[in-house]
């Protein structure tokens, strides 16, 4: 795991956080993971900060699911009226998640009319998964090569990055990430689309037909590439002509983390044929959601029961509703776009002072920073990246790395991250790569 920490080598720890993660080894076992060479150890958090039991405080850069920010009194609100007042099923009548339901539909484009709610982003790959299927009668689904959708059984075979120990699915493809740099100065879209019929064809002369093309528009854990804005559309339409289904993982760039537009496929000028989001949407509480057209819906819900008890269930639906409140009355699209601007800007400045820092890609509040060995090979320097997240952990600014190389800096802060916290993660940057390089 990238910028994992080795419960192996616990000898800087201080005796209390070395009793926690023993404890934790015991009782959690070796699965779950912690970050940093030395772990964080937050208490509270507010805002675009968490706070450790000394009252420290650490900028929060890399999480995306507290989406409107750490603990906002809104969301608390919210939840808090809810939970004591009601919170059960969907199979009773209540008009709380049908206000919900067309204010969130009402955000895309008007062939994607309905929802179906799950308490997770990696159900709602699963269920997505099943639609899907279900309506093509396919069973062919095509990713990027190192892609990450979720943890089901489903999802995780779809879901490369996780490691080797966890194999993708006998009929899932992989195509290679959407770098313009491996275009040779070719139309990107056009190359992508390239890479799926490629896949298609692959599928076909095994006799499998297809079901799905999937991908979250900003290729998160493929090392942030989110440009030129419209080369998802080529994807779409080769998608298309193939009796497959787009389908959009809006986990990570969607509610407004792109800056341009509440979806990132919105920015791409095509409308897929299904959107899964997770938990983003209700900052942090534990709902989901699939969207797709009435057809694909219709085709699956007459011939299939589903029900996901708590899916939907009415705390999660008054904090998501509550999300998409703040979202407008805090302008928080805009400022992601603003602020993203400034803080992508700043790191490309650094990159003209610094040599290990190669391309800078992103939109919005979504930054993938190269960390490289050589700016003319573009060689990645994954170790130096690793250490560099360490050394700003040690500095109190919190961020990760992804990419296949683990060498590009991934930053994605809660949407009210501004302009002032830009200027301390850039400082705090500088800072570090000065003492490094």
């Amino acid at each position: 795991m990238i910028n994992g920490f080795d419960p192996n080598q616990m000898g800087n720890l201080a005796a209390e956080e070395k009793r926690i993660i023993e404890r934790r080894q015991a009782l959690l076992g070796p699965a779950y993971k912690l970050f940093y060479q030395e772990p964080v150890h937050p208490v509270r958090g507010e805002g675009v900060w968490l706070y450790d039991a000394e009252g420290n405080a650490y900028l929060d850069a890399y999480n995306n699911v507290p989406s409107v920010g750490h603990c906002h009194p809104k969301v608390v609100a919210a939840v808090a009226q809810q939970a004591a007042t009601l919170n059960t099923h969907t199979r009773y009548l209540d008009e709380h998640i049908l206000n919900y339901s067309e204010r969130l539909l009402a955000t895309f484009p008007e062939s994607l009319s309905r929802v179906m709610y799950t308490c997770t982003g990696s159900e709602a790959v699963d269920l997505a998964l099943r639609i899907a299927k279900h309506f093509t009668g396919g069973t062919g689904v095509i990713i990027t090569e190192n892609a990450y959708h979720g943890v089901t059984t489903a999802s995780a075979e779809i879901s490369p990055s996780i490691g080797e120990s966890v194999p993708i699915g006998q009929h899932v493809y992989t195509i290679p990430v959407p770098d313009k740099r491996n275009a040779n100065g070719s139309d990107l879209g056009e190359v992508m689309a390239e890479h799926v019929n490629n896949a298609l064809k692959t599928m076909r002369r095994h006799g499998i037909k297809p079901a799905a093309f999937i991908a979250d528009g900003i290729f998160s854990t493929d090392g942030v590439f989110a440009d030129p804005a419209g080369f998802l559309s080529d994807i779409k339409e080769a998608v298309e002509q193939a009796g497959a289904l787009y389908i959009a993982d809006e986990v990570q760039p969607g509610f407004g983390r792109t800056g341009s537009h509440m979806w990132g496929f919105q920015r791409h000028n095509m409308v897929p044929d299904i959107v899964v989001m997770g938990k983003p949407m209700g900052n942090g509480l534990p709902i989901a959601a699939v969207v797709m057209t009435a057809e694909i819906q219709e085709n699956f819900g007459q011939q299939i029961r589903y029900f996901n008890t708590f899916g939907g269930n009415h705390v999660s639906i008054a904090a998501a509703s509550a999300v998409l409140d703040i979202l407008h009355e805090e302008n928080l699209i805009e400022n992601a776009r603003l602020t993203g601007d400034y803080l992508i800007q700043g790191l490309r400045e650094l990159g003209t002072q610094f040599s290990v820092i190669g391309e800078t890609r992103g939109t919005g509040l979504f930054i993938g920073v190269d960390i490289v060995c050589d700016k003319d090979s573009h060689t990645p320097d994954g170790p130096l990246a690793i250490t560099i997240v360490n050394a700003l952990r040690q500095k109190k600014v919190l961020l990760s790395a992804s990419g296949p190389n683990g060498n590009v800096l991934k930053i994605r802060p809660p949407l009210v991250f501004n302009r002032e916290h830009a200027d301390i993660l850039l400082h705090a940057l500088s800072e570090v790569l000065k003492s490094l390089v």
